[in-house]
């Protein structure tokens, strides 16, 4: 749950060289995707991406559950 009711918890990927896959980075809490990539890229910052998204938590669907 994200801290405030209009907030939605989006998780990060992000990659840093073009042969590289997206890798989890971690997440942020934000009222818009475009917050959302905003707060990323401050948060995020120790790496030079050259990509990073963001994905609202809501959208993932599991494929195995524990």
């Amino acid at each position: 749950m994200s801290a405030y009711a209009d907030e939605e918890i989006y998780e990060v990927f992000a990659r840093n060289k073009a042969d590289q896959p997206l890798h989890h980075v971690g997440y942020v809490s934000a009222p818009s995707p475009e917050l959302a990539g905003v707060y990323a890229r401050s948060i995020y910052d120790e790496f030079m991406w050259i990509e990073m998204i963001v994905v609202p938590r809501a959208a993932m669907h599991s494929v195995i559950e524990t």
